[in-house]
């Protein structure tokens, strides 16, 4: 099956303040943001013309920027508002939303505090981020080589595209030898997350998930930790060691693509998934229903 390359794509995008043709869409080679990583982004996902969690990526947006010293020209009402648009505009209710925000080509340098700001938004059909009919019987995880880096090196809070250099490389590594993802570790060798999701681990009727202070403290993560509080079920965000692995009985992960996804296997280590996960994939399938986003 061939795959229309982005950029080739019909459609709207929101492009510094208004709705342009799809493929007019376009930034000059030499833009501060492809060459020195000043770009940040988000990624979201609209349920039946209600996108989930619209506010708050929006605000996530305005952090990240912050954090690498640019300030996005637009309020959160206004990248609210922008999103609502080209997804109307596009008319695909069910769609992943993907604002994108970087510095301009004014100056070409380390140094570049002048540059115009730019941010655009787009919205695409995209279904579930792994195989479907793979997905509820656990996905396999290959055990990544790079690591999440010390928070004193990177702006780590940052949803920024230049931290994700070493998750695409790991993650080609993973589907290489035929896994669908890996597990990356910390900058002090314990477990953090995927190259695009949090990672969680059940054992005796509690979860466990890592303590989110050099990773991106995901949207999705946050949501199913409090829909897991509100069945009872006890979350232990803790430092966890790899070979802490062998004793946990089910895995998945969480993000706005992976949704929730069931995990089987990470390496070495077998897992089967079970009543708390299938709990989990429930309870967030049933929290991004148009009904419950509305309510956001």
């Amino acid at each position: 099956m061939s795959v229309i390359p982005f950029h080739l794509r019909d459609g709207w995008i929101w492009f510094d303040g208004k709705l342009v043709p799809w493929k007019d869409a376009q930034v000059h080679v030499l833009t501060h943001g492809l060459h020195y990583g000043s770009c940040v982004f988000e990624g979201e996902r609209a349920y039946g013309g209600g996108i989930f969690k619209c506010t708050e990526h929006s605000e996530r947006l305005k952090q990240s920027a912050e954090l690498l010293d640019f300030d996005i020209p637009f309020s959160v009402a206004e990248i609210d508002a922008a999103k609502r648009l080209v997804l109307e505009k596009n008319g695909i209710p069910d769609a992943y939303l993907r604002p994108v925000a970087w510095r301009g080509s004014e100056m070409m340098g380390v140094s570049a505090q002048h540059n115009t700001i730019h941010l655009a938004i787009a919205s695409w059909e995209w279904p579930s981020y792994f195989d479907p009919e793979q997905r509820m019987k656990g996905i396999r995880l290959d055990m990544a080589d790079y690591r999440r880096p010390d928070p004193m090196t990177a702006p780590c809070r940052s949803k920024a595209a230049g931290l994700y250099m070493i998750c695409t490389i790991s993650k080609h590594r993973a589907e290489k030898k035929g896994y669908a993802d890996a597990l990356m570790l910390d900058w002090q060798g314990r477990v953090a997350e995927c190259t695009g999701a949090n990672v969680f681990f059940i054992k005796d009727g509690a979860i466990h998930t890592p303590m989110a202070d050099c990773f991106l403290d995901g949207i999705t993560r946050r949501t199913v930790i409090d829909l897991a509080k509100r069945r009872g079920i006890q979350v232990n965000e803790r430092r966890i060691m790899p070979e802490e692995l062998a004793g946990f009985e089910e895995c998945f992960i969480t993000g706005t693509a992976a949704e929730v996804t069931p995990v089987s296997e990470i390496g070495p280590y077998s897992f089967a998934p079970a009543a708390i996960t299938r709990a989990m994939v429930d309870d967030y399938a049933a929290a991004v229903q148009p009904k419950a986003v509305a309510a956001e």
